[in-house]
């Protein structure tokens, strides 16, 4: 028997589900818009990424990729500084709207966040002035090759690395710079923020990409279900790539064009 109780419960029952799914399926790229802002979550202290200038101001390639966005949408951005380990748990929490921090995309962040189209190179690989002979782990035979001990490409390139050609291992990065620049080593292998960071120092022989050992695009994170957010930031992407702002952002903090398959 349906009474005037249960009807008054079933409507209040009816409404909370309303709401809760309005909630669950809430426009992200709207609230932006209407607000006015984006809140990005950035790094603060992983160069050329992001970190702070000599004025005291955010610079890097991610602030320079959230100031796009910014830029694309019409609105104000404001820049959250994190850490590696709180940039999901404040998108998670409404800190943020967007992560912009050389973020990789890996099984376990794709079961609780959603992520954009690559818009950053983030690799490892192997490195050497124009004039050294370079195109695949082969053309590593007789040569020498400078890498950072127990690091990604050292573990990698210990199993493709031709039998005949010498690893010479260093215990930081460091190590690895000053022995390219000192000819030490005719080649490196490491990652590209590292390259970036001898070609800051305007060396006579400048390290070039040969050929790629391991690949972890940069992508912005987003919280799941924001399908409308998710198409409109891939827009961004996809125009400033043909446009090439995003090789120019590349090239100023990276030192390197975008690679052709980001």
């Amino acid at each position: 028997m349906i009474t005037k109780r249960n009807f008054l419960k079933a409507g209040a029952l009816a409404a909370a589900f309303s709401l809760s799914a309005t909630a669950v399926f809430a426009d992200a790229l709207a609230d932006i818009t209407a607000a006015g802002k984006i809140r990005v979550a950035v790094p603060q202290d992983f160069p050329p990424f992001g970190s702070v200038g000599a004025d005291m101001k955010p610079q890097g390639y991610d602030i320079d990729m959230a100031n796009l966005i910014g830029e694309k949408l019409g609105v104000e951005v404001e820049l959250v500084p994190v850490t590696s380990a709180n940039r999901i748990p404040y998108l998670q929490t409404n800190k943020v709207d967007i992560v912009i921090s050389s973020m990789g995309k890996n099984a376990e962040r794709d079961a609780v966040i959603d992520f954009s189209d690559a818009y950053a190179p983030f690799y490892n690989g192997v490195f050497a002035p124009s004039d050294v002979e370079i195109s695949e782990a082969g053309d590593l035979s007789g040569k020498v090759v400078g890498v950072t001990r127990g690091s990604i490409e050292d573990l990698e390139l210990t199993e493709i690395a031709p039998e005949d050609a010498t690893l010479k291992r260093y215990e930081d990065n460091n190590g690895t710079i000053s022995a390219f620049l000192s000819g030490q080593v005719e080649a490196i292998a490491t990652g590209n923020v590292v390259a970036a960071a001898i070609i800051e120092r305007n060396p006579p022989k400048r390290p070039e990409m040969k050929f790629l050992v391991k690949n972890s695009p940069c992508y912005i994170g987003f919280n799941e279900g924001e399908p409308e957010l998710m198409a409109k930031l891939n827009e961004i992407i996809a125009a400033a790539k043909a446009d090439g702002e995003l090789n120019a952002i590349s090239q100023q903090w990276l030192g390197l064009d975008l690679p052709a398959e980001l």
